[in-house]
């Protein structure tokens, strides 16, 4: 039986301090980026190592009491919201970079670090870490989401560049999954099923990530077409082409608009292509001349490109606050991202299909994505007076989901599932889902480890 008071008692004897009950901490561990209402849990717990981690899992165990782990809370489908109360499992303190090996080229990490604390500890070695999902995200929760970004169409997804990690399980157990070797023929491939996980088979408190040699050239392009399926036309060519592009993001004009008055810049109010290209300095002036050649193809407007920094961070640094930048433009409403994943020869049709629908239904929202890999994600709105318009975003939301399974798409490429997206579980995966299931039983069969998302077992009577 379930007896939170209990396991927050036991914790509080363990840590002391470092488990806070206060309204304001706990207050904090409830909200999240998106729509979904707050969920506080009833106490927030900071720990530092892993032996307090199975500490706390055993505890919390034995009072069949829910564990919900938090690293900086940009998660997007509600992966970090307590559903059922309990105990918020906060990493920020685990936030050591325990190796750097640059003959191997990984580096050791706690799951606390962030993605930008790790590349500023590279800068003099010459690697550096290459996912790039935007925010300033911790490593353990990119692992658990299996998070991707601007960068994931050359240097590939966090599912590639996680190489080990240490894991405590529902029982307290704590186990090695992977190896740093660059391959192995060695049993199941447990490593890959907890990378994506997030936080329902147990925490992760240690990754070995895998690093990446400095280009010797980097050139950043921007242009702009007067359609998106221009755009995207250009992105299907390059890609059959065999371009090895770093980054290839589309930005539609209200995206456009909204990074123009956020950033201070003055792009034409055009559908947008922003790339990167890596590699030596004649392989990066190559590409980005076969790009504006294929370009010419499509009505290109404005072609600018650059190898300078500081205009190569400008680029990057606006696109990254694209998000809050749509946001700000439109106050006092509520935004809603979602994103979906299709074949590249489907994307502008996806695409098309979504804009058709935010005009039918006179919905407010932008697209932008990582179009290079076939996805995109779409930044909904509505009125937090009118829960009609909330009920509309979603269903738009699904059928944008629908059309890419529809396609052998997917009805997530990189925000995960979380509880946003749990009811398209069963359509992507089929009978498979009850694997699934079967697995999550198999690993956390008392139900504590971040219960509700994902997988909805039958004790999860959660209303979305």
């Amino acid at each position: 039986m379930t007896n939170i008071a209990a396991a927050i008692s036991e914790v509080k004897a363990l840590l002391g301090q470092r488990l806070n009950t206060s309204k304001s901490v706990c207050d904090l561990h409830g909200q999240n980026e998106t729509y979904f209402p707050k969920m506080v849990p009833n106490a927030v717990a900071f720990p530092h190592n892993s032996l307090e981690v199975s500490d706390i899992v055993k505890i919390c165990a034995k009072y069949h009491c829910p564990i919900t782990p938090w690293g900086v809370g940009t998660s997007l489908e509600g992966h970090a919201l307590p559903l059922h109360g309990g105990i918020t499992l906060n990493m920020s303190e685990m936030n050591r970079i325990l190796e750097v090996n640059s003959q191997d080229m990984f580096a050791v990490v706690q799951p606390g670090v962030t993605r930008e604390a790790l590349n500023k500890e590279l800068r003099t070695t010459g690697l550096f870490f290459s996912v790039d999902p935007g925010a300033n995200a911790t490593l353990g929760g990119m692992a658990a989401t299996r998070a991707s970004g601007t960068t994931a169409v050359l240097y590939g997804t966090m599912r590639e560049n996680v190489l080990q990690m240490e894991v405590v399980l529902a029982d307290g157990r704590i186990i090695k999954t992977g190896t740093r070797a660059k391959k192995s023929s060695a049993g199941y491939d447990i490593n890959k099923l907890f990378v994506g996980s997030e936080g329902t088979l147990g925490i992760i408190t240690e990754l070995t990530v895998a690093l990446k040699g400095q280009p010797e050239a980097i050139s950043a392009a921007v242009c702009d077409f007067p359609t998106i399926d221009d755009a995207v036309d250009v992105v299907i060519s390059a890609i059959q082409m065999g371009i090895p592009m770093a980054r290839i993001e589309l930005i539609d004009e209200i995206s456009i608009r909204a990074i123009n008055q956020y950033s201070k810049l003055d792009y034409p109010e055009k559908p947008h292509l922003f790339m990167e290209f890596h590699g030596s300095k004649n392989s990066v002036s190559h590409q980005t001349e076969s790009i504006l050649n294929i370009a010419k193809d499509f009505k290109v407007g404005d072609f600018k490109w650059s190898t300078k920094t500081e205009e190569l961070s400008k680029l990057w640094s606006a696109r990254h606050q694209a998000y809050y930048a749509t946001k700000a433009l439109f106050p006092n409403q509520i935004g809603m991202s979602t994103d979906i994943c299709v074949p590249i020869s489907k994307l502008a049709k996806a695409i098309k299909d979504t804009q058709n629908d935010l005009k039918k239904f006179n919905v407010t929202g932008s697209i932008i994505g990582h179009v290079g890999d076939g996805n995109y994600h779409t930044l909904l709105f509505s009125d937090p007076k009118n829960p009609e318009d909330l009920k509309l975003n979603k269903y738009l939301a699904n059928r944008m989901a629908e059309r890419a399974l529809d396609v052998g798409g997917t009805v997530t490429g990189e925000h995960g599932i979380g509880i946003g997206k749990l009811d398209l579980m069963e359509q992507e995966h089929g009978e498979a889902l009850s694997v699934m299931k079967d697995l999550k039983k198999l690993f956390d069969p008392k139900n504590i480890m971040n219960p509700g998302k994902m997988i909805r077992l039958d004790t999860n009577k959660i209303d979305n």
